[in-house]
Formats: C-alpha cells, structure tokens, sequence
C-alpha cells in the first residue's frame, strides 16, 4: 500500500502522529530543542486536548520566520504553524498530507545525492509507491513515514512510543546533515 493510501486510510490518532513525526524530524532547522514536541506526543497517547502543547511550542519558536533563503527552515516552520488546534480526522488529514509533502522536500533539498530531477514528480512518484529515482535521503524518509503510519494502525497507542523512536532516529539524521551542510 502507498503512502498516500495509507494517509487516506488513518484514523485521527495515526493522522496526527503521522504529521507530528514529520514536524518532529524536522527540528533541527529550526533550531529548537528535542523535547519542544514532548506534550504533543503525550497528548496523542492520553487522548488530551492537544491545543496548548501546540500553543506552547509555536510560542517557544517566536514569531520570526526563517530567513527567505532557507527554504527547508520555512517549510518546516510552516508545519508547526499549520497544525490543527482542533485534533479530529477531518481538520488533521490535510495537515498530515502537507507535512508528508514538505518532509519529503526537506529531504530532498538536503540530500547531497538528489539531482536535478522534477523533485514534485519524483516525490509524488515516491508517496504513490515508486521510490526507485529518489535519492537515499529522501527514501529512508518514505520509509519512517510508512512505519509511522503502519505502527499506529497496528498498535494503536501503543504504537507511538515505536513512531516516537523512528522520529528521534530520522531527527538525528536530519541533524547530521545540516550539520554537514555548515561545515561546508
């Protein structure tokens, strides 16, 4: 099954871990701290109000917006300020789609090994089910994503702390690459 399949497919609660995973991997371009995501995460577990974890985090970042140049930072700042306050499957898919997308840009723009190929057609092709052309960054992102969402279907919440684990690993990889990226 695709991703885009399996996106169309979950409930609210694989939605929402699905985008704040994609959010969560997302953290070191905005600089912020690896715990700034924490109540979220918790809130999909004890079924709370998510709206003030929320609140919280964009208030942790502050209103600036990456620099224009950045466009990995802006797309992953756009995540975070994107995110539903009201957590139902209706007002969470489309953000869990958009945050899919833009993780996947991400990737793409940070993988040293992407090349000038049309990166929405090979991205679009990715997340239909044809990862073949798409350099290994932007792969082994397609890869969490669907464990993401796979977990979550299986287990329920029981299967975040597993989709909690695939973020803080692919958030160490992001962070290994900026990192790589300002060395150079």
């Amino acid at each position: 099954m695709s991703l885009v399949e399996r996106i169309a497919q979950a409930d609210e609660r694989g939605l929402a871990a699905s985008g704040l995973a994609c959010l969560d991997r997302c953290l070191p371009l905005l600089g912020a701290d690896d715990d700034l995501l924490r109540p979220l995460w918790a809130s999909l577990a004890d079924g709370s109000d998510w709206g003030p974890g929320l609140k919280r985090a964009r208030e942790a970042l502050g209103a600036e917006e990456p620099s224009a140049d950045d466009e990995a930072a802006r797309l992953a700042r756009r995540m975070l300020d994107a995110a539903p306050d009201e957590r139902t499957a209706d007002a969470i898919r489309p953000w869990a789609d958009a945050c899919s997308v833009a993780s996947l840009r991400i990737h793409r723009l940070l993988d040293p090994a992407a090349d000038g190929t049309s990166a929405a057609t090979g991205l679009e092709a990715g997340r239909a089910g044809d990862a073949d052309d798409l350099p290994p960054l932007v792969t082994a992102e397609l890869r969490r994503q669907r464990a993401v969402l796979d977990l979550v279907a299986e287990h329920g919440k029981h299967g975040l702390r597993g989709a909690l684990e695939l973020s803080v690993e692919g958030r160490r990889v992001l962070r290994a690459v900026v990192s790589r990226r300002a060395r150079r």
